[in-house]
């Protein structure tokens, strides 16, 4: 059976009530069936449909002899005695009252405005609490409620009604009698009212035909871009708005990332937009995951995929500060989530991110604040669990601690997929930073990228030890290096040069002496020689004195180990030779020792005890009495003779490392001094400057992102 449906199927003309009639006949049917049986319902829709469905419904149910009051808060007369005006609250609390008391035969009494009988955090104001005992005082009345979908109801109020009804949007299966001939041809020959119903999924029927009536362009147009664009101008309610951000043209690198977004997500939405039998498309709807966990380091553009996510779907997009929830009233946090779920909904396809999803949705039983937490992801919960397939509104959380985050989310059918975004690697850089040099004319030479690329793959100078470049960090070097461009004047190519400056320029450094830059530069030359004459160490990429990695005054900078998930013993003994070889170095060319080789020691240490204890590396002592528990801690059950010889077995090994790297400084104590010297010089050498000096050694021909090794 194919959906699309022939302008002359469709209706001339449709008015607002005839509208409402054709979308939620069955419904509609259902609850005057209720009321003429006597049930109290609840009906929960938008503010502007509750008067088309009263007016049905009086319809119906006077067909069956059930009389019907309307209570809107309006004045009749005798409502008041002269003179003494009434606000609206007041007047509705007074016509509940006469209808009430007053009356001597069943009927039933309409309350559209139920949701103005609490406050904004869902508690009784003092006008509610005599409603409360006025809707429960006289049985012979039947209620008809309508709730705003974005207030909660009190519960004493709720359980008044029996029956409920969700009459949120339009049906998609009645769409199609909710489109004249005149609009249809807006959109091309042939209406696909399944397709329409991706843009309007959230809106009424009373509002979707005022907004249908607005509807301008030429009849029978090559593509309804202009009319979908006409839509959702109207549709992107309150903070959301509709993005436009390409995946690939703004975005640099990550192509794994990308792709696995196209295939799991944005592929199959387009096949499912594709298809014209009814069946398929619910099949397609069925595999796409509602819930998404973006998550990877701080500034990695995990709220730029979800822009880009929402621009390739045509969806309104709102980002939600996790920690802006939170209120410190009793249930406003709450609220908070179902006003943001509410407007997704009328703005559908809506994508929903919260950003640091984190900050209230851990794990429960791990909240220290004051428990708004544990509310807030049960209510998550429920919208989420309340989503309807048809309706696309998508949840994405961003989160630098996934491990963290609450089970109860991430289980199937919730946040189910997850989408790591990690620090960019070399081809990534190179791609960002493309991207930049043509939206900032930084007219990038192609020694300047490559070098701009190398040197983003290092720690970020001045900032927090241990900072990887991240794309946000690449976006401040280049708007860095543009701000100097235009103060400058410049008009040729960005250089090497214009990178270091932007990169550098106003990082705040020691100031050392010459001594202290000698005591550094020795330093950092025995670490460098020792890596040479050790056969598993990683080639070395560039080596510092410039105090420009934080914590450090000067590093080693080595590529990343061949073998990464496979180490070897052969490797950890010559990084414990590579960690000595800077103390050994200042023993050697200035006999004293500075306190720079504390954090090699301790690295040093750490490296030793593990060797032994751990990997059973040292000597005989293998199996030394360590336990994995259920829960995968680590007992050690250590006789006082195990211990002592676990303690000398790691002085052993750290004394024979230490041996081996004075051995080799010693023996190449010309090189030592050569490398120290150019180091004292230049301040800075990199694999190429190496290279000129030291041909035949093991030196970096490109960049990696391997971390320094800093010390000093």
């Amino acid at each position: 059976m194919s959906i699309l449906i022939a302008e002359e199927e469709l209706p001339e003309e449709l008015a607002v009530e005839d509208a409402v009639e054709l979308a939620y006949a069955a419904a509609l049917a259902e609850i005057a069936g209720d009321l003429v049986r006597g049930l109290p319902v609840l009906v929960e829709c938008d503010k502007d449909l509750a008067p088309y469905l009263f007016v049905n419904l009086r319809n119906r149910t006077r067909q069956a002899d059930v009389r019907c009051l309307y209570l809107d808060g309006r004045p009749r007369e005798g409502d008041t005695a002269p003179g003494m005006p009434m606000d609206f609250i007041s007047m509705i609390v007074q016509q509940l009252r006469t209808a009430v008391r007053g009356a001597v035969e069943r009927r039933v009494v309409v309350l559209p405005h139920l949701d103005l009988m609490t406050t904004s955090q869902g508690a009784l104001t003092a006008e509610a609490r005599e409603c409360i005992a006025l809707l429960y005082e006289n049985p012979e009345l039947v209620w008809l409620g309508f709730k705003d979908p974005s207030f909660p109801l009190p519960k004493v109020i709720e359980n008044l009604f029996p029956h409920r009804y969700s009459l949120l949007g339009a049906p998609r299966e009645r769409l199609r009698y909710l489109v004249t001939q005149k609009e249809a041809r807006k959109f091309g020959r042939g209406l696909n009212p399944w397709a329409l119903y991706k843009h309007v999924s959230g809106m009424n029927a009373a509002r979707l035909r005022k907004l249908l009536a607005t509807i301008e362009g030429e009849d029978y147009p090559a593509n309804d871009r202009g009319v979908i664009r006409q839509i959702r101008q109207t549709t992107a309610r309150g903070s959301l708005e509709v993005p436009t951000l390409d995946l690939d043209a703004d975005i640099g690198g990550y192509a794994k990332v990308k792709k696995r977004l196209r295939s799991e997500i944005l592929e199959v939405l387009a096949i499912k937009d594709e298809q014209t039998e009814p069946d398929k498309i619910r099949r397609l709807e069925e595999l796409l995951p509602r819930g998404m966990i973006f998550w990877g380091p701080p500034g990695t553009g995990k709220t730029l995929f979800a822009k880009a996510m929402a621009t390739a779907i045509g969806a309104a997009i709102t980002v939600v500060s996790g920690p802006e929830l939170k209120s410190k009233w009793v249930g406003e946090s709450e609220e908070n989530l179902r006003q943001i779920f509410h407007q997704a909904r009328q703005s559908a396809p809506a994508v929903i991110v919260f950003d640091e999803l984190d900050s209230f949705a851990s794990a429960r039983g791990t909240y220290a604040g004051s428990g708004v937490e544990h509310s807030m992801v049960n209510q998550l919960l429920t919208e989420m669990d309340g989503f309807r397939k048809e309706e696309l509104v998508f949840v994405v959380g961003t989160t630098n601690f996934a491990e963290i985050l609450d089970p109860a989310l991430l289980r199937p059918g919730r946040f189910e997929f997850h989408l790591h975004i990690p620090y960019p690697d070399a081809d990534d850089r190179r791609e960002i930073l493309q991207i930049y040099d043509q939206k900032m004319d930084l007219q990038f030479s192609s020694e300047a990228l490559e070098y701009a690329v190398r040197r983003t793959g290092e720690f970020v100078e001045g900032a927090t030890q241990g900072t990887r470049f991240s794309g946000d960090h690449i976006n401040a070097l280049c708007r860095a290096l543009a701000r100097n461009r235009l103060r400058g004047g410049a008009t040729g190519a960005s250089e090497k040069a214009d990178v270091e400056r932007a990169l550098t320029e106003w990082i705040e450094r020691p100031k050392m002496t010459p001594h202290e830059e000698r005591v550094v530069a020795t330093h950092e030359a025995g670490h460098a020689i020792c890596g040479l004459f050790t056969p598993h160490s990683a080639a070395i990429e560039r080596i510092s004195i410039l105090a420009d990695t934080a914590g450090a005054l000067g590093y080693v900078k080595h590529q990343d180990p061949a073998h990464r998930y496979v180490v070897t013993q052969g490797r950890l003994l010559d990084d414990l030779c590579v960690l000595m070889g800077g103390r050994e170095a200042e023993q050697l060319l200035l006999n004293d020792l500075s306190i720079g080789s504390a954090g090699d020691l301790q690295r040093a240490t750490n490296i030793a005890r593990a060797l032994v204890e751990e990997f059973g590396m040292g000597g005989d002592l293998v199996g030394l009495g360590q336990v994995i528990t259920e829960n995968r801690e680590v007992q050690r059950l250590y006789s006082e003779a195990q211990l002592a010889a676990i303690d000398t077995e790691v002085r052993r090994v750290l004394e024979d490392a230490r041996r081996r790297a004075a051995d080799i400084l010693k023996e190449n104590q010309a090189l030592l001094e050569t490398l120290r010297d150019l180091l004292l010089e230049h301040k800075v050498l990199d694999a190429k400057t190496l290279g000129t000096v030291l041909p035949d050694f093991n030196l970096a021909p490109t960049a990696d992102d391997s971390p320094a090794t800093a010390s000093s």
